[in-house]
């Protein structure tokens, strides 16, 4: 078994199960009890989900371990596979934007309850549902009950609000995976327009958090106006863990989603009509049911942990070296206090592409 501490994974057993939420919604739920546990182990584990495909865009399978090669910071890692994916739990949040041009596309995602089943799959599953404008509303809790969640889905509307707090509502979310007390991968399904609104939390904070707790992103993204495209994150950063976040941060303001879903290691959809909806959820589940988990422990700094920061994570398998490979990007290591100061905006370089 596997317990989520502080964004990295321990080795842990657990004697009870136990749902808990984020101090906004706890007052709507039933009391639970705090679940104990005896770590087995205090080998911190960085999670690295990764999808590698051919140049055409077809999966890669039955890849080893051996034939991977993981980086922190430049430095390889020895790392580890889960062989069976499809057999791991899922927790999921399923954060949907009711707020100013979602109003919309709500026809364009009806479908989104039979999509998301075939998202989960067969795996045991606990998924909650939620949407946002100015702040996020719980329409679910967690539950393992398909109708449930499938009948929330049913039931959105649009919410008539000014604001698309996208950063807000993905800490949120965050927050309420980390409290509720699992051991199944963490996954956040983002569905929103490519631009932040009127967030209070800082992108750093919550790029910090999704690297802290293992939580992938997955994005499915409408723009307001044409698609908005960002190449890389490697435009308008510097060198350096603190050059690192500036680069992710500047990417977050140009489109949220779609950073947020690279650096954990996520899938990000750009849709504009029904088809490209259907099809980008489509190809969503193909890649979470066809996807590489591999891990590594993180090589100690001279105090014994990882150096504190965001570190850059990068995937490659020599055998194939023109495969396309979406994979984590990031983890955090240390307090998340050093991510909540202000970043730097450092404007793009000439002829750097920007959103179109």
């Amino acid at each position: 078994m596997w317990r989520h501490v502080n964004g990295l994974r321990l080795r842990a057993e657990c004697s009870s199960a136990t749902t808990a939420s984020p101090a906004a919604t706890a007052a709507a739920r039933p009391a639970t009890t705090d679940q104990p546990y005896t770590l087995r182990s205090q080998a911190n584990v960085v999670l690295v989900p990764a999808t590698v495909r051919t140049k055409k865009g077809e999966i890669i399978y039955a890849l080893k371990p051996e034939q991977f090669v993981v980086e922190d910071n430049g430095v390889a890692q020895k790392i580890q596979m889960d062989e069976d994916t499809d057999s791991l739990g899922l927790t999921l949040v399923v954060l949907v934007q009711c707020s100013r041009s979602a109003v919309a596309q709500y026809a364009r995602i009806s479908g989104l309850g039979t999509m998301v089943e075939s998202l989960v799959g067969g795996a045991p599953r606990q998924v909650a549902v939620a949407s946002y404008g100015k702040e996020a509303t719980i329409l679910s809790d967690f539950t393992d009950q398909a109708d449930e969640s499938s009948a929330a889905l049913k039931n959105l509307e649009p919410c008539d609000d000014s604001e698309a707090a996208t950063f807000d509502a993905v800490a949120w979310a965050t927050a309420m995976l980390e409290e509720h007390k699992d051991h199944n991968r963490h996954a956040i399904l983002l569905i929103s327009e490519t631009r932040d609104h009127g967030s209070h939390k800082k992108p750093a904070e919550v790029i910090a958090a999704l690297g802290k707790t293992n939580t992938v992103v997955d994005a499915v993204s409408f723009s307001p106006g044409k698609s908005e495209m960002l190449d890389s994150l490697r435009y308008g950063g510097g060198s350096g863990m603190l050059g690192l976040m500036v680069m992710a941060v500047n990417a977050a303001k140009k489109n949220a989603p779609k950073t947020l879903a690279s650096l954990s290691g996520g899938e990000y959809i750009n849709f504009t009509t029904q088809k490209g909806f259907d099809n980008g959820l489509h190809q969503l589940g193909n890649r979470i049911h066809n996807y590489y988990l591999l891990s590594f422990t993180p090589q100690p700094a001279d105090n014994g942990q990882p150096a504190p920061g965001l570190h850059s994570i990068h995937v490659t398998v020599p055998d194939y070296p023109d495969a396309k490979i979406d994979a984590r990007q990031s983890y955090f290591a240390g307090a998340l206090d050093g991510a909540s100061t202000d970043v730097p905006d450092t404007p793009d370089p000439p002829n750097s592409p920007g959103p179109r």
